[in-house]
């Protein structure tokens, strides 16, 4: 049974950090490009970063420099490690995983996570 579950969301004053987990299993992970997600409350879903089975990661204009993506294919985990927050960043974040990162990019994975809220105050 596949399972993507997501840790270390939290509530957050604005500047703050916070670093995300996905355990992954079920799955041959290191097989597998994985991403993360986020969706705020009336708005549609969007990528956040994305890292393929090589380790080279890509990162949404919107975080790119505050967040860094990683992948430890040992311990089945992706992370992300949010710093700078800001409240524009408050939404649930997802992990999604995909043998093909252009399914991934186009939002389109195969397995998602549960999510986990992160919420940025001012």
């Amino acid at each position: 049974q596949v399972q993507l579950v997501e840790s270390g969301g939290g509530s957050v004053q604005t500047g703050g950090s916070l670093r995300l987990s996905c355990a992954a299993s079920g799955f041959t992970y290191m097989r597998y490009a994985m991403g993360w997600f986020r969706q705020a409350q009336g708005k549609e879903r969007e990528r956040v970063a994305t890292i393929e089975r090589n380790g080279t990661p890509s990162y949404a204009d919107a975080v790119r420099g505050r967040c860094t993506i990683s992948r430890d294919n040992a311990k089945n985990t992706l992370y992300l490690q949010m710093d700078s927050l800001l409240p524009e960043d408050t939404a649930m974040y997802y992990c999604a995983a995909d043998e093909m990162i252009a399914r991934l990019w186009e939002g389109g994975a195969r397995y998602w996570g549960q999510g986990t809220q992160v919420t940025v105050s001012s």
